[in-house]
């Protein structure tokens, strides 16, 4: 159980996306704000090959935990180009980053799992003060889109069973 002082910290030490930013950037869906961002460069790539991008163009509303350039580098040499050729366990890996509606930073820290388009719950867990989903560290938050919103995370999460 979470409780309460870890809590507040938890949600003092996220970086929210200033007010002038959320306003400018909710008008933009959460691929076109990703792409515009420029730090997302291997996940649009990945949404691409795995013919994501026209779903998270859609409606939603979604919460994606989104990972940044520098996260993708973290993985073993290799793993990102065996992932962009097996279209599966891309989408796979890619929609294990995807929640259905809109959860905001506030929501996600009251949460111990949240369930991802996966099908696969995704563990949630506030550690010293700091927000981790499926062991990725939450670095930005509440990152807005006209269907949606962005949490951007340091680690690219892989489902359990890979």
């Amino acid at each position: 159980m979470i409780r309460y002082p870890m809590l507040a910290a938890a949600i003092a030490s996220l970086t929210i996306a200033p007010v002038g930013i959320q306003a400018q950037m909710a008008t933009k869906d959460i691929v076109t704000t990703a792409v515009e961002a420029g730090s997302f460069t291997t996940l649009a790539a990945a949404l691409e090959a795995a013919g994501l991008v026209e779903v998270l163009q859609g409606d939603g509303p979604f919460t994606v935990f989104a990972p940044s350039d520098e996260a993708f580098a973290k993985l073993p040499a290799g793993t990102v180009e065996a992932l962009l050729a097996d279209k599966e366990a891309l989408t796979r890996v890619l929609t294990y980053h995807v929640v259905a509606g809109q959860v905001a930073s506030s929501a996600v820290v009251g949460l111990t799992e949240v369930e991802t388009v996966a099908g696969i719950k995704a563990p949630i867990e506030v550690r010293s003060g700091e927000v981790y989903v499926a062991g990725a560290k939450v670095v930005a938050v509440d990152v807005p889109a006209s269907n949606g919103v962005i949490h951007v995370i340091d680690t690219v999460m892989l489902p359990p069973e890979m």
